[in-house]
């Protein structure tokens, strides 16, 4: 299985200012916890194709790791209009991240 590329690193700004549902993972190739999670990524993403997600290189110096207090790789971030709606660091099963993937819904979002 192959995981979906890196994107390159938007500025805190741009995530803030976007519109709808997206998902940030943040983590490295070399890391054994991002890959062990990616199946259960894939799996729990493979019903949501209009979801955004953003894979995104992690490590010192990366300004959009720390705009997010990343502390653990992989850390998924789930947005919906720019504003932090869930988070899942480390993932153990698909369950954890289809119950953020659903708290993203606008329903969801408490407006």
């Amino acid at each position: 299985m192959n995981p979906i590329p890196f994107s390159p690193e938007p500025s805190d700004a741009e995530v803030r200012s976007t519109r709808g549902p997206l998902i940030l993972e943040f983590g490295t190739d070399w890391c054994g916890h991002c890959q062990a999670a990616q199946p259960l990524i894939a799996a729990a993403l493979q019903q949501h194709p209009d979801i955004r997600h953003l894979r995104i290189e992690d490590g010192k110096g990366r300004p959009l790791g720390r705009a997010f207090r990343v502390k653990l790789w992989p850390t998924l971030v789930f947005l919906r209009d720019g504003q932090e709606i869930a988070r899942v660091v480390r993932p153990r099963d698909r369950d954890e991240i289809e119950v953020a993937v659903e708290r993203m819904s606008p329903s969801e979002k408490g407006g």
